[in-house]
């Protein structure tokens, strides 16, 4: 995945309100009213976050008669998420070392005797 694009898509990520639009879209398709009906903000100010997400290819607009629906377009999100699994053999090697660390402490530490002392 080309750097840029892994960046606009976790920079369009990165705002709450960007992100409860993707949520909203994972349902089906909408128009700009009616994505902009939950959020205290104006017609323009959704454009806006719509704007960033078509950037990044994270939704896309069509047109339907007088409607221009949004749609959800996932690529972008599976391309972000194999880019992070990438990371996830790290985080679990990390996490034994430190289980196996916490058990030695915990059995063998030096306040073991002192526990097991009735």
């Amino acid at each position: 995945m080309a750097a840029d694009v892994l960046d606009a898509t976790f920079a369009a990520l990165a705002d709450p309100t960007r992100r409860a639009i993707l949520a909203r879209l994972m349902e089906g398709e909408a128009t700009v009213t009616e994505l902009a009906a939950p959020f205290a903000m104006s017609q323009p100010g959704i454009s806006k976050h719509l704007r960033v997400l078509e950037r990044a290819g994270l939704v896309s607009r069509g047109r339907d008669a007088q409607r221009r629906p949004c749609r959800l377009e996932a690529a972008p999100l599976k391309e972000a998420v194999d880019w992070l699994a990438g990371y996830r053999s790290y985080w679990e090697e990390s996490y034994q070392r430190l289980d196996a660390l916490l058990g030695e402490l915990g059995h063998d530490g030096p306040d073991a005797a002192e526990r097991e002392t009735p």
